[in-house]
């Protein structure tokens, strides 16, 4: 079968509306030009000079696409100020080089919406959709192009200098969708993006695809999706997370995430605001007031689960580490991380935490956290107070399950003092799961504790000053292999701390000789 050039040309053009090989091209003056056409915000008088409110015409450009069926709206290059557009099904937003949609200041959003009896269940951020730049609820085949950029300058972040979110005609978030399917967000830039630069809730087969994202929030947060793709993605946001899947409970029940990709992302809390995006990449001032954040977790909400969730080839810097918690009766499971470099992590690069914090419905049991794999990972110069290497904690009644860690070079700053290895460490089992709140951790490498089957093969952990504190604490631990850990040779305190230990065994490692035990109350092993 010969395929002609034109015959290619067809094809190309289908899917998506608007979304073919010229499309750019097709440059309409004037609306109603048939499928797939181009309406430019200019034509319905958008003036894009920075100053006029250009909303009332940019929602005519995107009513008239969808009216026909669907198209492209074309913003040229311009600064459009802008209070809520709404996005409808089958359009496109074409941001072309040059083009920003500012959130313009002032109250004159669209109002959050009201989502009781849900509202307690999650922060105010997560409950509310509409009083965002751009927003969609119950839309399909929608897609926002750049190369141009989203530039959240009047929107609220929640600071206690700023508008509440919650005072009427406040702006809070770039991008928010709810309960659609079929979107496609690819090659545009978000600065400034408010209290998320984009929130989807909800939200099935999304694609998220070559963003810049440089905030002073939540880069991005996927709650409650389906089939998702994350991948190519930069996002400095040094005061909140970067790549965020959530489960929250606020579409009224609890929905997992899950069948989730995030591949070749760079995620990072060290840069000042902005300059990510110019190029420069400034480092935070070292009198900067909080630890960066800027890092991939699931979690804090986690009422519907994360289940079959792939995180690979990605680079953090100067952030925290990467994050599994489920604390509100969540299912985490069967989770892969692997192919990722850390440096300059301000907390513990590894934190699995399971805890009965239970925020959501009454009656709900204690979720689990199982079926975790993480490999092929280097982490340099981390900080050590929170266990320079990982810190894996289920709660008595529930413990963490069945988890292999293989291939990883941990190295952290030292200096843990006799102190920090005496410290009886809480169990925080209703706390919020952070590992700054459980204090200093009484060892140098893992901290483990309420685990049942735990696997570490070709581990080696190294530090730049002496610790004082051992590499390994295991607390109620049944089911631990260790093969071909390497530790530094300085160790002081013992390599192993173990508590209520069950069938524990280490071979093939340096400095610590081939050993198996059934049952320990209270061992330290130094070599």
């Amino acid at each position: 079968m010969t395929i002609v050039r034109r015959d290619f040309l067809k094809l190309a053009g289908t899917g998506l509306p608007g979304i073919s090989l010229g499309a750019h091209a097709q440059t309409a003056t004037k609306p109603g030009t048939g499928a797939n056409a181009v309406f430019d915000v200019r034509t319905f008088g958008a003036r894009g000079d920075g100053a006029s409110i250009d909303t009332p015409a940019i929602n005519k450009a995107i009513e008239a696409a969808s009216t026909q069926g669907g198209g492209t709206v074309r913003f040229p290059v311009g600064t459009y100020a802008c209070y809520s557009i709404h996005l409808m099904s089958n359009v496109v937003l074409s941001l072309e080089m040059g083009a920003t949609i500012l959130a313009a200041s002032g109250t004159s959003y669209d109002a959050a919406e009201p989502n009781k009896p849900w509202e307690d269940y999650q922060d105010y951020g997560h409950n509310h959709w509409h009083n965002s730049l751009l927003w969609g609820e119950g839309i399909h085949d929608v897609a926002i192009f750049g190369p141009g950029l989203i530039w959240g300058k009047g929107l609220s972040r929640g600071s206690s200098e700023e508008p509440r979110a919650e005072t009427p005609g406040v702006g809070n978030k770039a991008i928010a969708l709810k309960n659609c399917h079929n979107v496609l967000l690819r090659d545009f830039s978000i600065l400034k993006g408010g209290h998320f630069g984009i929130l989807a809730t909800g939200v099935d087969n999304l694609t998220i695809d070559n963003l810049k994202i440089d905030t002073d929030r939540d880069g991005m947060d996927i709650d409650c999706c389906h089939n998702v793709r994350v991948s190519n993605c930069s996002v400095n946001s040094p005061w909140d997370d970067g790549i965020c899947p959530k489960s929250s409970f606020s579409l009224g029940y609890a929905r997992s995430t899950e069948n989730v990709t995030i591949t070749n992302c760079y995620v990072t809390g060290a840069c000042v605001l902005g300059t990510m995006l110019d190029g420069t990449f400034k480092r935070q001032p070292a009198d900067f007031k909080i630890a960066p954040t800027g890092r991939i977790k699931c979690g804090t909400e986690s009422n519907g689960g994360f289940k079959n969730i792939t995180i690979s080839n990605c680079v953090f810097d100067g952030c925290r580490g990467f994050a599994l918690e489920s604390v509100d009766g969540a299912l985490l499971e069967d989770i892969t991380f692997t192919g990722v470099t850390m440096r300059d992590c301000t907390n513990t690069p590894l934190f699995l935490r399971l805890g009965s914090r239970m925020r959501g419905p009454a009656g709900v049991p204690v979720g689990t956290l199982k079926r975790i794999i993480i490999s092929n990972v280097v982490s340099y110069n981390s900080a050590s107070q929170f266990s320079g290497a990982g810190l894996i904690s289920g709660i008595p009644s529930n413990p963490i399950e069945d988890i292999k860690i293989n291939d990883l070079y941990m190295d952290h700053r030292g200096g843990g003092t006799r102190e920090m290895a005496a410290r009886a460490v809480p169990q925080m089992e209703q706390g919020y799961p952070e590992p700054y709140r459980f204090g200093d951790i009484p060892a140098s490498g893992f901290f483990i504790r309420n685990v049942n089957n735990i696997e570490l093969t070709n581990v080696e952990i190294a530090w730049s000053q002496p610790d004082a504190r051992p590499v390994f604490y295991l607390d109620n631990v049944k089911g631990a292999d260790f093969f071909r850990i390497k530790t530094p040779k300085a160790v002081t305190a013992g390599v192993f701390e173990l508590k209520d230990v069950q069938d524990f065994n280490v071979s093939l490692s340096k400095n610590i000789k081939d050993i198996h035990l059934d049952k320990v109350d209270q061992k330290t092993i130094t070599d």
